[in-house]
């Protein structure tokens, strides 16, 4: 069976491929629109904290024997405590400043955090075993679709479910939007600001950090996994609207499956498609397709 010439289990492959792009891009893109929208910081170390997922959930496999379900609890909070220890030493002095400043702050961190990774395990990836419950895949009849990459796909899109309905849907949410509007008027309610703009950066940090741990199986375990990456989530980010949590759901699986259906019908652009699609929502809509103009 094909569809316009394309056999039909090619197609469903790319666009499962696709789908598995697009639960990462969607991760990681909640994760840096909830640190901007929120924290008005654009954290360009979101790819190395991402690689740092990846690398603990290795680490703790081959060092502490620590299974692949406990990494995934683990690692986040490890990752995002470092987050938080970063955002209170170094981030909390830039707020008032300019986002360039940020900006050059994180993207420093980053080549420091992947230049140490790089020199102490080198630039070849290293594998990471699928857990045993999760090896092996479900015959559709149109297509074989392998356990662990359903499970991502499904995992993905629950963590970004949930990641919107609290900030949008529940009174956390609203006391932590109301702090970017007006910080000084939500002090007054006895709430600690500081600490909710720390814990915040914190849980953007998290989400990195378990996307990472996520992608350990698919991908080998390499220094430049994040900074591969990082530049296409940044795309996804502005095309969604910088700091919109259902914008970077929506936009992060919508661009993986279209960038999957461009390796079918025309290869040569798989690799730019995002960028194109970039370049034509700035000229048409700035603030990105579920951003609002400031």
């Amino acid at each position: 069976m094909e569809v316009f010439g394309i056999p039909i289990q090619a197609m469903m492959g790319q666009l499962l491929i696709g789908l598995i792009n697009g639960s990462f891009y969607a991760l990681l893109s909640l994760g840096l629109a909830v640190i901007f929208g929120l924290l008005n910081i654009i954290n360009f170390t979101h790819g190395a904290q991402y690689m740092l997922g990846a690398f603990g959930a290795y680490l703790l496999l081959n060092h502490l024997g620590i299974s692949y379900w406990w990494s995934l609890l683990l690692v986040p909070i490890l990752i995002g405590a470092l987050g938080v220890v970063i955002e209170r030493t170094m981030l909390a002095k830039l707020y008032k400043l300019d986002h360039l400043y940020g900006l050059l702050l994180t993207f420093g961190m980053a080549l420091m955090i992947q230049g140490f990774f790089r020199h102490q395990y080198g630039s070849t990836g290293l594998p990471y075993a699928i857990p045993e419950q999760l090896m092996g895949g479900i015959n559709l009849g149109f297509m074989f679709l392998p356990k662990y990459r359903g499970w991502v796909i499904v995992a993905s899109l629950i963590i970004c479910l949930i990641t919107w309905f609290v900030i949008e849907r529940t009174k956390l949410g609203g006391y932590l939007r109301a702090a970017t509007e007006n910080p000084q008027m939500v002090q007054a309610f006895g709430i600690n600001v500081p600490r909710m703009i720390t814990l915040t950066y914190g849980f953007g940090v998290g989400l990195a950090a378990l996307a990472g741990v996520m992608a350990a199986p698919i991908y080998q375990v390499s220094p430049q996994m994040g900074a591969d990456l990082i530049i296409v989530v940044f795309a996804v980010v502005v095309i969604g609207g910088m700091g919109s949590i259902m914008g970077a759901i929506v936009t992060g699986f919508g661009l993986g499956l279209i960038e999957g259906l461009t390796k079918v019908f025309y290869p040569e652009a798989s690799s730019t498609v995002i960028f194109i699609i970039m370049t034509i929502v700035l000229l048409t809509r700035p603030a990105g397709l579920f951003g609002t103009q400031k």
